[in-house]
């Protein structure tokens, strides 16, 4: 069975044909490179902010504007990383690495270059395994029921908690509390309301938007103004390096770059991972298969090769499960579920058969925004670097006007912004206590996923929960789920033995002293 048809495909070309697409694809890599490139900001808090806009846009331009932010807020972090030795993004960490000292030996364009080079390859290549991967794991979902969701379901949120930095207890703590949360609100079933307190505007249960705006921005914000600004040392960026010399690099290590390219997509299929994660197993991979001769930590153009392919790389990847299973890859595919939710569409199985030429649409666009994403990251790299020098004192007050008007604009609530605001104080109290934030969004969007199918299978099968184990699919992620509770259990057991035997020794040597 063909899911997409020539009248798809022929429809999702024509996006090209629009003009206000590229001009939203041009304002979105400008705005995520501006929010990847000042410290603090994210490419998710920019998409957050950007996605009340697209109420009052068609459905390509408001596809454009995200995506574009998608992609260049992903790179942009490098630029920090390279000149300043502070990472833009989680994602950009392992660039510093070797970014920061090839620009402390003369070679910052080289290394910003490189990194917008990698970051288009990476892309590249996520998007053609998307469009290759993403109908065949379609037909294949079309076959599930809903016992078969509820346990993908589940693996997503356990998988969000166990990659998340911090606790394993601490992730799975931030997972059950975006479930708590996204229970509020009418039953779907029964009517009944449900931890509404008697609020009339609690019965349409949580709105997803201002709970983003406000725990990816209004929290940034307010970690960043109880955050010591440090004096930061800038390089000065050296002559332009011509482009050839750095594909002449790629071209020397494109084995290198294939293999991080494909561990970007891979990992990024994986729910909650992103692109901190897929970069640092990059770079380890790179650092694993070093030759005589490498100088990683010290300069070396390999290192800043591995990580930027695969940070990039997980774009196309995390698009995977959420356009096929619903189930967002990372923060920002789940603040796109409310995007094409915005427009009347419902990422899932029936996605691809039903709106193939949406698919097309972006397969298009995300490959337009990663060459916009080199267009002006080349055009722009030696001016972008500007913006890591914008004190906070202007930065947070503007972000936050921005978030409280994106929480107004919506339903032209007030109550929203109420919402928006607590949120952003949630959300920093979490961070300053090392929850990891992401764990609640995932928990947010996944739990009335979990819940309606949860019913559905109990329902279908006459409340016969052994049906979970029954059906050989459902057995398999459970028993997966279970091994990795086991794997990730014991290792954050294995570490807290570790810090607690480190600060006895340290407490037992203070005590000598």
């Amino acid at each position: 069975m063909e899911l997409i048809s020539g009248q798809d495909l022929t429809a999702g070309l024509s996006v090209l044909l629009d003009p206000y697409v590229h001009v939203f694809l041009v304002i979105g890599a400008i705005v995520g490179m501006i929010f990847g490139a000042a410290p603090g900001l994210t490419a998710p808090a920019a998409v957050a902010l950007m996605l009340p806009l697209t109420y009052g846009l068609g459905l390509n331009s408001s596809l454009a504007l995200l995506l574009g932010i998608y992609c260049s807020g992903y790179f942009a972090g490098s630029i920090p990383a390279i000149l300043i030795n502070t990472p833009g993004t989680p994602g950009n960490a392992a660039s510093a690495l070797d970014g920061y000292q090839m620009a402390k030996l003369g070679a910052g364009d080289r290394a910003i270059t490189t990194a917008i080079i990698a970051s288009f390859i990476g892309g590249l290549c996520s998007m053609l395994l998307l469009s290759a991967v993403a109908p065949a794991l379609a037909r294949v979902a079309l076959s599930f029921t809903s016992v078969e969701y509820f346990s993908l379901a589940l693996l997503g949120i356990v998988c969000v908690a166990g990659i998340s930095t911090g606790s394993f207890l601490k992730g799975c703590a931030g997972a059950l509390i975006g479930i708590f949360i996204s229970t509020i609100g009418l039953d779907p079933t029964s009517g009944v309301p449900r931890l509404t307190f008697g609020i009339p505007d609690l019965l349409a249960g949580i709105p997803l938007i201002p709970a983003l705006i406000g725990l990816f921005a209004i929290s940034e914000m307010l970690t960043k103004s109880f955050r010591n600004q440090p004096v930061q040392h800038f390089l000065a960026m050296d002559r332009p390096t011509p482009i050839a010399a750095v594909l002449a690099d790629f071209a020397r290590n494109k084995w290198l770059t294939l293999k991080s390219a494909l561990m970007g997509t891979f990992i990024g299929l994986l729910p909650g991972t992103g692109p901190a994660i897929a970069s640092w197993v990059a770079y380890g991979d790179a650092l694993r298969t070093r030759k005589p001769g490498d100088k990683f930590g010290k300069g070396e153009v390999k290192g800043v090769i591995a990580c930027e392919v695969s940070n990039n790389a997980v774009t196309g990847g995390a698009m995977i499960p959420l356009l096929t299973l619903g189930i967002p890859g990372d923060p920002v595919t789940a603040i796109l579920i409310g995007a094409l939710m915005i427009q009347g569409i419902e990422p899932g199985p029936f996605f691809i058969r039903d709106h193939g030429s949406v698919f097309i649409a972006i397969l298009i666009l995300l490959f337009v925004s990663n060459i916009w994403m080199v267009i002006i990251g080349l055009l722009s790299r030696r001016g972008a670097a500007k913006v890591v020098r914008v004190p906070a004192h202007v930065l947070v007050p503007t972000i936050s006007v921005l978030a409280a008007a994106g929480g107004y604009a919506i339903n032209s609530s007030s109550f929203d912004v109420m919402l928006t605001v607590l949120f952003g104080v949630a959300g920093f109290l979490m961070a300053r206590y090392h929850f990891p934030v992401a764990t609640v969004v995932l928990g947010l969007v996944l739990g009335p996923i979990l819940e309606s199918n949860l019913r559905n299978a109990l329902i279908g099968s006459k409340m016969d929960p052994t049906v979970f184990v029954t059906r050989p699919i459902s057995a398999v992620i459970l028993a997966g789920i279970v091994l990795l509770i086991w794997v990730w259990g014991r290792e954050d057991r294995r570490q807290r033995r570790l810090v607690a035997a480190q600060l006895g020794k340290d407490v037992a040597e203070a005590r000598d002293r």
